[in-house]
């Protein structure tokens, strides 16, 4: 461990870790209160699935924008941009936000925050050397235990207050200081790449691997993030819990996805991210089976305990892959393939409320989730030797489990 931390410059890590936990902390909020909300405005299964989409969405979009700024101002004039405007929507699910519709834009806005992906793990990329990625991005994208901080306390002070719009106005209190920290101890790496010209973004889109780390992503991070999302309203239609009981259940499951993601990228640097993908695809698939049987309660919150333990590693994982293949194009890689993953995020808690509203039952959604999954699993498989070969992937990954 000493040879990491003395190989790159640990107070921009972080940074990137602080903004990326407070941004995905924002990201997920609505999410969190979703069951206030809900009681609010009397939402179907389909427009609770909307009102949790919508912010991933925005992620989504969002992030090919900040992927792009990264690449051509900075990383660290992207993210002070990027703090400031997540304030925007902020303020306005504070003070308005009165109806269902405002309530989407301003959800919407709110992938904001989400786009912060794009921007921390390409200056947490770009300050260590490639025997270190795995861990590096690890732990910057270990921000994504934001999910924690949002669905353990949101709900208790939405009931302190007796208002789910004040928790937006206290989130803007951590948001202001994690940005006032970034800017004093982040630093732009020393071998940050030019700006590339519009071309050389399409050329890295014609290429088969980016849309193949685009859709294991969205399996892995959109599954995550969507669950993370959907999560507080499936335990509270199916299982009868109070509002804060839920934030804590789905709390525990997030413990799970959010800590295991540096471990995926340590033992992807170890034993290789294709293998560890397939074993975890794999795995993933028959906990979601699981899962659409809708077991009782305990048994069910231990499997959406593993089911978000599996997908946090694999998002360890599958950025551990990247900058091995496209390292040059971390920027515009870092918002295409996170914009894949918020797309899946987007999808999959959309799904569950369509399908829920269709069948009367949530089994059908995480039916079609699982059969995702599946698909997932036979394309890693059988593009994994392939990609061992490619680049040395294979020889980087066996000779640190050699020299480890």
């Amino acid at each position: 461990m000493r040879g990491f931390w003395n190989s790159g410059h640990w107070p921009s890590l972080l940074a990137c870790f602080l903004y990326f936990d407070l941004s995905f902390m924002v990201w997920v909020l609505l999410g969190a209160v979703s069951v206030f909300v809900a009681d609010d405005l009397h939402l179907t299964a389909s427009q609770k699935g909307l009102l949790v989409a919508l912010p991933i969405l925005g992620g989504a979009v969002f992030r090919v924008v900040l992927g792009v700024l990264t690449d051509r101002v900075g990383a660290k004039k992207t993210a002070l941009l990027g703090m400031i405007l997540t304030q925007v929507p902020l303020f306005s699910l504070w003070i308005f936000g009165s109806t269902l519709l405002e309530v989407y834009t301003y959800g919407f806005l709110l992938g904001i925050a989400g786009a912060s992906f794009a921007v921390a793990l390409p200056l947490a990329s770009r300050w260590y050397p490639p025997q270190y990625q795995g861990l590096a991005l690890g732990i910057a994208g270990a921000g994504n235990s934001g999910t924690l901080l949002a669905t353990l306390f949101a709900p208790r002070l939405a009931e302190a207050f007796g208002n789910w719009h004040a928790v937006f106005g206290l989130a803007m209190i951590p948001m202001g200081l994690v940005l006032l920290v970034f800017w004093l101890i982040a630093k732009e790496p020393p071998d940050s790449s030019p700006p590339k010209g519009w071309s050389d973004y399409f050329h890295v889109m014609k290429q088969r691997d980016a849309w193949l780390f685009c859709f294991f992503y969205s399996v892995t991070f959109g599954g995550f993030v969507g669950m993370a999302g959907f999560m507080p309203a499936f335990f509270h239609d199916s299982y009868e819990l109070t509002r804060v009981e839920t934030g804590d259940f789905v709390t525990l499951c997030l413990l799970a996805g959010s800590f295991f993601r540096p471990v995926g990228g340590w033992v992807a640097d170890k034993i290789g991210g294709v293998r560890v993908l397939q074993a975890l695809f794999l795995a993933i698939t028959v906990l979601f089976v699981i899962v659409s049987f809708l077991p009782p309660f305990a048994l069910q919150t231990g499997t959406l305990f593993l089911v978000m333990m599996a997908l946090g590693t694999g998002n360890g994982a599958v950025f551990q892959l990247v900058p091995r293949r496209f390292g040059k194009e971390m920027g515009v890689m870092t918002g295409l393939i996170g914009a894949a993953g918020g797309l899946g995020g987007f999808m999959l808690p959309a799904l569950l409320g369509v399908l829920k509203d269709a069948a009367g039952t949530y089994s059908a959604g995480f039916l079609a989730i699982t059969g995702v999954a599946a698909a997932a699993f036979v394309t890693m498989w059988l593009i994994g030797r392939q990609w061992d070969r490619k680049l040395g992937i294979g020889e980087v990954s066996r000779a640190s489990l050699h020299n480890g």
